[in-house]
């Protein structure tokens, strides 16, 4: 995993090395799985998971277009060849993604339910969500249970220990809501 100093960041947010483990965990990617990134910020997810899917494709879907220049800048610094960087509102910009392995959202920007229901995977496809307010969370996990997803929710959070002269201070992150879920077709045989 890189280190989140390396990642060229501006003042835009991204997420951090350790929910970037959690999250790409629960996405189960292999090497050939095609991605969408929702709200890809500086693309650290975007990144790092065309890195494990070196034969996939990512798709990276930020609605800011000062984030679109640092995913540019942050693909080139890190040379994956495999992300598509689409500049959109998601849902926009989702219609015409090919059916997917994973997707990860990290930003809906209220729009969660129209997202989700443009999301097009393939069977066993996996969703993530990390969700850093309650609402989100609640709102997925609604989505998921009234849609007969399976799926499953956890909250982290991150403390770093932080050098402060001849001390070692705990730095809390944001705590973070991981919802993952996936939903199996029901094949009835007679």
């Amino acid at each position: 995993m890189i280190d989140d100093e390396e990642f060229i960041r501006g003042k835009v947010p991204m997420t951090k090395r350790e929910i970037r483990i959690l999250t790409l965990a629960a996405a189960k990617l292999e090497n050939n799985s095609v991605v969408v990134d929702i709200g890809a910020g500086t693309g650290s997810i975007s990144i790092e998971a065309a890195r494990i899917a070196n034969n996939g494709k990512i798709f990276a879907v930020e609605r800011n277009p000062n984030a679109v220049e640092l995913i540019k800048r942050n693909v080139e610094k890190f040379s994956v060849n495999n992300v598509e960087i689409i500049c959109a509102a998601a849902p926009d910009g989702l219609e015409d993604l090919p059916e997917l392995d994973a997707a990860i959202i990290g930003g809906s920007g209220g729009r969660l339910e129209k997202i989700l229901d443009a999301l097009k995977l393939k069977i066993g496809g996996r969703i993530v969500v990390n969700a850093i307010t309650l609402q989100t969370a609640a709102a997925c996990v609604e989505y998921f249970r009234t849609h007969n997803w399976k799926y499953e929710a956890f909250q982290v959070q991150i403390t770093r220990l932080e050098r402060v002269g001849n001390y070692d201070m705990s730095k809390a992150l944001n705590p973070v809501w991981i919802i993952s879920a996936y939903r199996e077709e029901n094949f009835n045989v007679h």
